[in-house]
């Protein structure tokens, strides 16, 4: 493993070589020439077999590193595709109820049938309807009004998030210029270049700090220079380039249990109460933080429902654990809540 101890020093030097990393190589070789005996002071050979050793080594980690990116990527692209899939037969659902529903109306709307009856149960239908014309309601119905209130709560929620876009098949959202996708521990970002021809790694900029973002090409303004909206891993996010055409940038959040309403400061905000998250996914979670999630979709549920959270049935087992070890105690007038 290397030395990391040095690296603001040694990129401090790498920004004064406008030349690149030949040129700072030859001032790193110009160094051991001048000031040690490594290349004058051993055997014919031993300094390039030396060199070529190290080299070989951070080549081999250098290999393995591009086999997890892509053994990553084509995870996420599987991921992809079958969250695709999964939008589409639901989209093709939908379609075959709306279409069951509009048929069902047609023929509801095509007026009365006539439909023979005997002469017993027309005197039933008649007998029925002097019932209900003599009968006045004089209760309420208390489930009306829970759902009243409901939809009156559901009408504010909707108010708050009118001007919030919705979230696109992976969580993201589809912009002019590129596209984002999001898990709970990751953000993928896709930038196309815009040119017509193939690009080479070297055509292209990638900049990222736990804050910032920049994204582009070189000779030309960037796609993207903004303040991230969130903060990332820096040392886990990379960028790929795909078809010669498409900039795919990764990016680890450092808080994996929130939802990202935006990529970057300038978004536009989604709605993250529409995010639709891949309960498969839980089971690929480390222990502490599957049971922080499932807490969450827990509480979410219960709160839907209008019920306690855990939190708060925890705080009610408690007090009715208490009220049970001390039955001397009145406690007609505690409220549990």
């Amino acid at each position: 493993m290397a030395d990391e101890r040095f690296d603001s020093m040694l990129l401090g030097m790498a920004q004064q070589h406008p030349g690149g990393i030949q040129e700072l190589l030859v001032t790193f070789f110009g160094f051991l020439a001048r000031k040690t005996d490594f290349f004058y002071g051993a055997e014919h050979g031993k300094p390039r077999d030396m060199i070529m050793k190290t080299i070989k080594q951070f080549e081999n980690d250098a290999k393995e590193k591009r086999r997890d990116i892509e053994k990553d990527k084509e995870e996420r692209e599987k991921r992809h595709k079958e969250q695709k899939a999964r939008e589409k037969a639901k989209e093709a659902e939908e379609f075959k109820k709306n279409a069951a529903q509009k048929t069902k109306q047609t023929a509801d709307s095509s007026g009365p049938q006539i439909e023979e009856v005997t002469d017993e149960e027309a005197a039933q239908i008649m007998a029925g309807k002097t019932e209900s014309d003599t009968t006045t309601p004089t209760t309420t119905d208390k489930s009306e009004d829970k759902k009243d209130k409901k939809s009156e709560s559901e009408d504010e929620e909707d108010e708050a998030d009118k001007d919030k876009v919705k979230p696109n098949a992976g969580n993201g959202c589809d912009l002019d210029n590129y596209k984002w996708n999001q898990t709970l521990s990751e953000v993928d970002l896709f930038v196309p270049s815009g040119v017509s021809f193939s690009l080479k790694s070297k055509d292209v900029i990638v900049e990222f700090t736990q804050t910032r973002l920049k994204v582009g090409l070189k000779g030309h303004p960037p796609i993207i220079d903004a303040e991230l909206h969130k903060t990332v891993k820096v040392e886990e996010c990379y960028w790929t380039l795909e078809d010669k055409r498409m900039i795919h940038v990764f990016l680890e959040k450092i808080n994996k249990m929130e939802w990202w309403d935006k990529l970057v400061d300038t978004d536009p905000i989604i709605n993250t109460k529409k995010v639709q998250p891949e309960n498969s996914k839980l089971g690929d979670l480390d222990g502490e933080t599957r049971s922080m999630v499932e807490k969450m979709m827990y509480d979410q549920r219960q709160k839907e429902r209008g019920l306690p959270s855990s939190d708060e049935e925890k705080k009610q087992d408690m007090l009715k654990k208490f009220m049970a070890s001390h039955p001397e105690m009145d406690f007609s007038k505690a409220k549990i809540s």
